[in-house]
């Protein structure tokens, strides 16, 4: 405190004899220093995890055999992919170019892939039910694997693209209140002044929900946060308790 109480005096001194350009970059400054990087205008994440999450989806959705996919094999994917390349050559290196083209396009991507899971999921789950998935154990718990793989994937999308009106609106800090509250939020003595959520945060938070089937050390605060948990916990939990529960009959 003591520290930055002398840095906002530092600050303070040189205003009263600057110009406007450098009246606007000492205030800038004064407000890096201030204000966590969570709740200010900076300059975006990077494409490279997010990219990488979509591009595995996507994969894993070109594995699964046909019974569990919608329509031709090759469909969806494709779709995918063209909207995936669309929105890396937009923004390639970070996420920060504001269009509600854009936003359409990258809320297209991560529905399709709902889709797509959403009916791999239930036909799965189906199989299972009615004896006619899952002969051998080992190609049951792959299948199985792959659905909840990409259930994770799919709700970190999600939280990271609504949270607080999506990437961008974050890093222009154009929302002030969280729908998800992080540790560093509520710990701002212990966290770096430039530190702020991005996807592999938002992944973090899906993969914990999935495996406890509840929130973990990031809290929901918006009610479409504290619902979308729940549907993800309800998919995790049928899933694991389907899969594992028919490879033990089938091991026996």
């Amino acid at each position: 405190m003591h520290r930055l109480l002398e840095s906002l005096q530092e600050h303070l001194n040189r205003l009263e004899q600057a110009t406007a350009p450098e009246v606007t970059a000492a205030a800038r400054a004064v407000e890096k220093e201030v204000v966590p990087a969570w709740r200010r205008a900076t300059e975006g994440e990077h494409r490279l995890p997010v990219a990488a999450a979509v591009a595995l989806a996507i994969a894993l959705q070109l594995v699964l055999p046909s019974r569990l996919v919608i329509g031709p094999a090759w469909l969806l994917p494709t779709l995918e992919g063209l909207l995936f390349i669309g929105l890396t050559t937009a923004n390639p290196r970070r996420i920060n170019r504001t269009s509600n083209a854009l936003r359409a396009a990258s809320v297209a991507l991560i529905a399709l892939i709902s889709i797509a899971n959403a009916f791999a999921t239930a036909e799965l789950i189906d199989g299972l039910v009615n004896g006619t998935e899952g002969d051998s154990a080992s190609v049951l718990i792959s299948r199985g694997a792959s659905v909840y793989i990409t259930n994770i994937i799919v709700f970190a999308l999600w939280y990271w693209e609504w949270d607080r009106g999506g990437p961008v609106a974050r890093a222009q800090g154009l929302r002030p209140y969280p729908d998800f509250l992080f540790p560093q939020m509520s710990q701002p003595d212990l966290t770096p002044m430039d530190w702020q959520p991005n996807f592999i945060d938002y992944f973090y938070v899906s993969f914990t929900n999935a495996a406890a089937f509840s929130p973990t050390d990031t809290m929901p605060l918006s009610r479409w946060a504290k619902m979308l948990m729940l549907i993800q916990s309800a998919i995790a939990l049928l899933t694991v308790a389907f899969v594992i529960a028919r490879a033990i009959n089938v091991l026996k």
